[in-house]
């Protein structure tokens, strides 16, 4: 019987833990620098998730929905959440256009539990692809 009653007294709290709501994260307007990566590969480390040698795996995982993110210059990884007022947040025909591109964002930072979260107001200046690791990584057979 104290096991049982132990049981729905750790079940009481865990639920009154849960049912308790977080506070709203407020915003800080931004602009951020970086290339735009995939998140899975960089994360994992599958492929080396950067620049012109990763191009076409990055636009399939977006498509894929994989979550798409900006690696701004000082290595700080945002995970992009909407671009531009679209509310497409998989497979965005905005950000597909450019994966892999070093662009400069304006947008809306928030941060929960350690996560960088971005969403994208505008992107204010497109670079296209600029780095350039085929020479490092050698030619990857994803097609042009």
């Amino acid at each position: 019987m104290k096991k049982l009653f132990k049981l729905f007294a750790i079940m009481g709290l865990t639920a009154t833990v849960m049912s308790t709501p977080s506070q709203a994260v407020t915003p800080k307007r931004v602009q951020i620098s970086g290339e735009i990566i995939d998140t899975w590969c960089y994360v994992t480390e599958i492929m080396f998730a950067e620049g012109t040698a990763h191009h076409q795996c990055a636009i399939w995982c977006a498509v894929g929905g994989i979550p798409v993110s900006i690696k701004a210059k000082d290595g700080t990884v945002y995970m992009v959440l909407r671009v531009d007022g679209d509310d497409t947040s998989v497979a965005n025909p905005k950000i597909v256009k450019i994966q892999s591109h070093n662009v400069t964002v304006d947008g809306d930072h928030y941060v929960r539990d350690g996560v960088n979260y971005l969403i994208v107001n505008k992107v204010a200046t497109d670079k296209g692809i600029i780095n350039m690791t085929h020479d490092e990584y050698g030619v990857v057979p994803f097609g042009e």
